[in-house]
Formats: C-alpha cells, sequence, structure tokens
C-alpha cells in the first residue's frame, strides 16, 4: 500500500464515522461538528484522488465552500432566534 492510498484510507474511514454520527445524532448542534469533518474528509479525498494538480484547486474550492456553510448554519442556530425580538 503506498502512502497516497493510506492516507486516502484514513480519510474514507474518517468520512464513514462522521456520517454515521451525523445521521444517527438527535440533536442537530451536536451533528455540526461531525458534519464540519465530513466536509475535512471529503475535500481531503478528492485532493487524494484526482491525479492532477488543479485538484488541490478543486479540494480548496470545496473545503471553502463546505467551511462557509457550516458557520452558516452554526452563527443560525447560536443567534437566530435573539436577533429577531
Amino acid at each position: 500500500m503506498t502512502p497516497q492510498e493510506a492516507a486516502l484510507a484514513v480519510c474514507a474511514v474518517i468520512a464513514v464515522y462522521a456520517a454515521i454520527r451525523v445521521a444517527l445524532e438527535p440533536d442537530t448542534l451536536r451533528k455540526l461538528p461531525f458534519l464540519n469533518v465530513l466536509s475535512f474528509a471529503v475535500a481531503g479525498s478528492i485532493a487524494l484522488l484526482i491525479p492532477h494538480p488543479l485538484s488541490i484547486v478543486a479540494a480548496a474550492a470545496y473545503f471553502v465552500g463546505s467551511t462557509l456553510e457550516s458557520n452558516a448554519i452554526a452563527s443560525t442556530y447560536a443567534g437566530g432566534l435573539d436577533r429577531r425580538e
């Protein structure tokens, strides 16, 4: 097994674990960190799977987009109800 395959296997295991936790966790606020970890694992997998220099750009774009999405969801839950009053 090459180091690249080993890193991809680690990303896959982390992604599967995070996906299971997101699916089974009943509390929405406890799902958010696992959703963020899942996004990191997918970004890492994109960079490892595609053997092209532009794969880093694709992984970075996915990473930035998913991080902004996670932050928007978290900030909505953190202070969304207090701002309406």
